[in-house]
């Protein structure tokens, strides 16, 4: 059965489980035993297709004949892994130097800069990036009053490299 599943669904079919619960042998006669069950396949990467089969099998040749294959209900769907950041090469230090820099050249008599650990949040960005958005506090001027802002770092994960650094307040 797994055999013919394969032939007709090729690279699609690869992991092929059967439900031994489920089969059962109907009938025999002399042209061989009909084994009728369910189980499930699907590829590495994708979703888990469930079917039912009967065939008749002849144990005097061990081949089975008369295949009837039938897909039941849609794929389940295959759970996802969850982002997990690589803290490898990531250093919120250098992205907050590089936000107080930018905020630095747009407020030039800034009076002091404070960001908040606490508010540090690490996300997924496009072409597997890491993004590190935080918050913190900004003198625009020597003693004025503190203004909040916020910063979004996004960083090559495998090298570290920061490719883009936004602030806003």
């Amino acid at each position: 059965m797994a055999e013919t599943l394969r032939d007709m669904r090729g690279k699609a079919a690869q992991e092929v489980q059967f439900a031994a619960v489920r089969r059962f042998l109907p009938s025999a006669s002399v042209d061989g035993t009909t084994i009728a069950g369910s189980g499930r396949y699907g590829a590495r990467v994708g979703a888990a297709r469930p079917f039912t089969y009967s065939c008749t099998y002849a144990a005097q040749t061990g081949k089975a004949s008369g295949v009837v294959l039938k897909e039941t209900g849609t794929a389940a769907p295959v759970a996802e892994r969850p982002w997990e950041p690589d803290l490898t090469h990531l250093s919120p230090d250098a992205c907050e130097a590089a936000a107080a820099a930018a905020l630095k050249e747009k407020y030039p008599p800034v009076g002091r800069i404070t960001f908040s650990s606490d508010s540090r949040q690490l996300r997924p960005a496009p072409n597997a990036r890491t993004s590190l958005e935080g918050q913190g506090q900004l003198e625009r001027a020597a003693g004025m009053n503190p203004a909040p802002f916020t910063y979004r770092c996004v960083v090559e994960t495998k090298s570290g490299k920061l490719v883009s650094m936004h602030t806003d307040d």
